[in-house]
């Protein structure tokens, strides 16, 4: 990771080489699944459900990077590239695309 990425385009294929092992991207989406609930609970129950979001997303996505993947997360080098890529990983996920984008980036 020597080049410092200008754009979110040219950093998008280093994100996805990062995330090769579904199990690292299932605990991504379980983990922004989380984030998203804990959104809910503060919008719903008591703002202080936003502390348990951080736990909630980074836990399980170091967790998937540190256990399976076996590297260092990009949201150290690249914090705000990092949180758009796992939105859009989140989203190719949905729709069952992100396999497909794994095979098209390590070609």
């Amino acid at each position: 990771m020597s080049e410092r990425y200008q754009t979110f385009e040219a950093f998008w294929p280093f994100y996805v080489s990062q995330h090769r092992d579904p199990v690292c991207r299932a605990l991504h989406f379980v983990g922004t699944t989380l984030v998203l609930a804990c959104v809910g609970l503060a919008i719903a129950r008591s703002p202080w459900w936003l502390l348990a979001s951080p736990l909630a997303g980074y836990g399980f996505a170091w967790i998937g990077h540190f256990g399976f993947e076996k590297n260092r997360p990009a949201t150290f080098t690249y914090p705000l590239y990092s949180l758009r890529g796992d939105w859009r990983m989140y989203r190719l996920m949905w729709l069952r695309r992100m396999g497909a984008e794994v095979e098209r980036v390590s070609v």
